[in-house]
């Protein structure tokens, strides 16, 4: 992830913190935390952002560390986020835009249902500049349809 980097320090995890009190209690966007069952260890991160209220639209976005990178980790809590977003927040429809060249990412998308509509041109900056990106889409049908149809 770009904001990780050798100098992320304890200050930084507090002001994340602090920022996701905030974004809930605003009803602004809705992260969350992955960690793992049997240690507590923070293993991921996912949630929903960047949120339109009047068409009832949102992103979801997810990451997992290194050593849970195709066990599903990312499948599930991404999927998890999806539950929220339709049943308890009330969202129409959620989208995940993965950068052309994150297969991994778009494989988590196709695994939980999404569905790809296609590659949108300069639709994510990255890095400094622009990147065409795969837009995937759920609506809350997708997720009854695909219900424990991936490895998680």
């Amino acid at each position: 992830m770009p904001w990780f980097t050798p100098n992320y320090g304890l200050a930084d995890a507090q002001g994340w913190m602090s920022f996701c009190e905030r974004a809930w209690r605003d009803k602004a966007e809705f992260p969350l935390g992955i960690f793992d069952g049997s240690s507590g260890q923070v293993i991921g991160g996912t949630g929903i952002n960047q949120i339109n209220k009047t068409h009832r639209v949102g992103n979801i976005g997810y990451w997992v560390s290194t050593p849970c990178v195709g066990r599903g980790v990312a499948t599930e809590a991404a999927r998890r986020s999806a539950i929220l977003g339709f049943e308890q927040l009330g969202f129409g429809r959620l989208e995940i835009v993965a950068l052309t060249h994150n297969l991994a990412s778009q494989r988590v998308a196709s695994r939980m249902g999404a569905v790809r509509e296609g590659v949108a041109r300069n639709r994510l900056h990255f890095q400094g500049r622009p990147h065409d990106a795969v837009m995937f889409s759920l609506v809350p049908s997708d997720l009854t349809q695909t219900a424990g149809n991936y490895d998680g």
